[in-house]
């Protein structure tokens, strides 16, 4: 009943119906795999962190940027305690889409640790944080495989190839579990492809309100004035890992409220998804904190270690991940 209601009749927000739950869930599921696993092969930890970042000096900045890169790290840990904790549960179903919002907002946060610890600047809202990770950080080499992940324009001619570069020939499908680093390389290569293609819509949905759009007097982008005020607009546009992430995030709070939690397949789906989320952002957080030590300082840096340690009320351990 509610999936026929959903599905096919639709709700105020979405009158012509919601997408499919058997394709979002394995979507959702296989991304999370594939971005641990292409962590792992990596050999992302703190301590690999730390060499990639050795050439980063210290950062002259006053206190007030400081505190931020260490509240938001600080942040950041509590989300991944909370989803270590949910190891421990007997249904993934009952915390998949908290999971979600728990991984996205610890990512956010340590992605804002290291803008913060990179120019000082801090956003408050999603699209920003994304949007100033990917310049500050993204685009200047300095995030880690897998989340240097980028495609530099929206421009359909331009991101197709950098994404098949990433994908390296993988036949990997996003709809299909990986289970080897090529797997992964295709199944990543997929949701990049589908973040730059939905926010490529988005953008044009947005440029056909304006009034620059509205005074060449069409309805589409078919003659070669909208083309030209389309593309320019795509152009100066990029996706990285924090876009990505921001996407997953709605989908799941937002969107498509039965694909975590609804069907007789759904919690098979789910295996190991908990510790995908909790693995993937515990490289995330590894890097982070090896980009803050870098720009704040080694003194610093222990004394916020240790500082937590003594007297955080979680259970996740700073120099679990940041020793």
């Amino acid at each position: 009943m509610l999936y026929d209601r959903i599905i096919k009749q639709g709700t105020i927000n979405e009158p012509g119906g919601k997408p499919d739950p058997q394709f979002a869930l394995p979507s959702t599921v296989n991304w999370m795999r594939a971005l641990r696993i292409l962590a792992q092969d990596s050999g992302l930890s703190f301590k690999a962190a730390g060499a990639f970042y050795a050439c980063q000096g210290k950062r002259n900045m006053d206190t007030l940027v400081e505190n931020t890169v260490l509240e938001q790290l600080f942040l950041g840990l509590h989300h991944l305690s909370a989803l270590e904790q949910f190891r421990a549960g007997t249904k993934t179903s009952d915390f998949a889409r908290v999971g979600i919002l728990a991984w996205y907002y610890g990512i956010a946060n340590a992605a804002s640790a290291m803008t913060a610890a990179q120019s000082g600047s801090f956003q408050e809202d999603h699209a920003g944080t994304a949007r100033l990770w990917d310049t500050d950080i993204a685009s200047r080499g300095l995030a880690m495989e897998p989340f240097n992940w980028r495609v530099s324009s929206l421009v359909e001619k331009t991101y197709k190839p950098e994404i098949a570069t990433y994908k390296k020939g993988s036949g990997g499908r996003l709809l299909i579990k990986p289970t080897t680093k090529m797997e992964a390389l295709g199944a990543a290569a997929e949701y990049l492809s589908g973040s730059a293609s939905w926010y490529a819509w988005r953008t044009k949905e947005d440029l056909m309100s304006t009034s620059e759009f509205k005074s060449l007097g069409v309805n589409d982008f078919r003659t070669k004035a909208a083309q030209a005020l389309r593309d320019g607009r795509l152009s100066r546009k990029s996706v990285g890992f924090i876009h990505q992430a921001s996407r997953y995030r709605g989908k799941a709070n937002y969107r498509e409220a039965l694909f975590l939690a609804y069907g007789s397949s759904t919690e098979t789906l789910l295996t190991g998804f908990t510790d995908d989320l909790g693995g993937v952002l515990r490289g995330f957080l590894a890097m982070a904190g090896a980009f803050a030590r870098q720009k704040i300082g080694s003194r610093l840096w222990s004394e916020f270690v240790a500082d937590v340690d003594a007297k955080r009320s979680f259970s996740t351990r700073a120099a679990d991940i940041w020793v």
